[in-house]
C-alpha cells in the first residue's frame, strides 16, 4: 500500500497502489500522493508525469469513504488551505500530466482526472463524481472543473444524479483523448509522455500555463502574456538548440536552460 514514483528517460510515474481499496485514499496516501506531485513540480529532471492505479479494476475511487465520510475535524482546518497540496486541488505543476485510466475513474479519481492534461483510458473504465449519493459533493475542484470540460447538461446530470458512464461515453464527450486495451494503456501514456519530454521543457511548461491562464483572461491580456513569454524564452539556450539541431537536420538535445 503506497504511493510509488519511479522517473526514467525525464518521465515520472506515479501510481496509486491500493488495489485491495480500489485505489482509494486515506490521509496517509493523500499525504504521499502530495509529496508525490510536489517532486514533479521541483524536480527538473522531470519533464512530464504519467499517473495511473495498480491493478486492472480501478484508477481511483477518491477519498476512502470510511476513513472520511463523517470525520470531525477542527474549524481551523478550513484555513490550511496549502496543506499537503494535490494536483486537483490547485497545486501548479506546469509540467504536463497525462493520465493512464485502468478501470473505475470514480468520486476523487475523477476530479484528479479533470486537473490532468492528456488522458488514455482502457475500455472497460467507468466515470462518475457519486458524492451526492452519500451526502457529500465532489470536492477539489469537481463542481468548479467539470462543466469547463463538458457540455452543461452533460455535466450536470453527472453532478446531481451520480451517475456512472463508459469509455466510450467519455471519448465522445472529450473527457479522454483515446479508449484503448489494457494491454496498451500504460505503453500509450508512456508514448504521449515522452514525445512531451523530447521538446523543449520550458517552452512545454509555458505552454501549458499560458493555455490554463487563458481560462481567466480576456483575449488581449493573454496574447500580451504570450508577448512577454516568447521574448523569455528567444534568450534560452533551448531555442539556441532547436536552431542549430534544425540547420544540422538532427533531433535536438534540450536541457532546459
Amino acid at each position: 500500500m503506497s504511493i510509488d514514483i519511479t522517473i526514467t528517460d525525464h518521465v515520472a510515474v506515479i501510481t496509486i497502489n491500493r488495489p485491495e481499496r480500489h485505489n482509494a485514499l486515506d490521509a496517509e496516501h493523500y499525504e504521499a500522493l502530495s509529496e508525490a506531485w510536489v517532486r514533479v513540480r521541483d524536480d527538473q529532471d522531470i519533464r512530464c508525469a504519467v499517473v495511473t492505479g495498480a491493478g486492472e479494476k480501478s484508477f481511483s475511487t477518491g477519498a476512502d469513504l470510511k476513513t472520511w465520510i463523517g470525520r470531525r475535524a477542527d474549524a481551523c482546518e478550513m484555513w490550511l488551505t496549502q496543506r499537503n497540496p494535490l494536483l486537483n486541488r490547485g497545486l501548479e505543476v506546469w509540467k504536463p500530466v497525462i493520465a493512464a485510466v485502468n478501470g473505475y475513474c470514480l468520486g476523487g479519481g475523477m476530479t484528479l482526472l479533470l486537473a490532468t492534461d492528456i488522458r488514455i483510458a482502457v475500455d472497460h473504465a467507468e466515470f462518475g463524481v457519486p458524492e451526492v449519493c452519500r451526502g457529500v459533493i465532489p470536492a477539489n475542484g469537481g463542481t468548479q472543473r467539470l462543466l469547463a470540460q463538458l457540455p452543461h447538461a452533460v455535466g450536470m446530470e453527472m453532478l446531481l444524479t451520480g451517475r456512472r458512464f463508459g469509455a466510450e461515453t467519455a471519448a465522445r464527450w472529450g473527457l479522454v483523448n483515446e479508449v484503448v486495451s489494457a494491454g496498451r494503456l500504460l505503453d500509450t501514456a508512456l508514448e504521449h509522455a515522452r514525445r512531451i519530454a523530447a521538446n523543449a521543457p520550458l517552452a512545454v511548461q509555458a505552454a501549458k500555463e499560458l493555455a490554463t491562464r487563458s481560462c481567466d483572461l480576456d483575449l488581449a491580456a493573454g496574447m500580451r502574456m504570450e508577448q512577454f513569454v516568447n521574448r523569455i524564452l528567444q534568450g534560452t539556450e533551448d531555442v539556441k538548440e532547436g536552431r542549430l539541431a534544425f540547420a544540422e537536420k538532427r533531433v535536438p538535445k534540450f536541457r532546459g536552460e
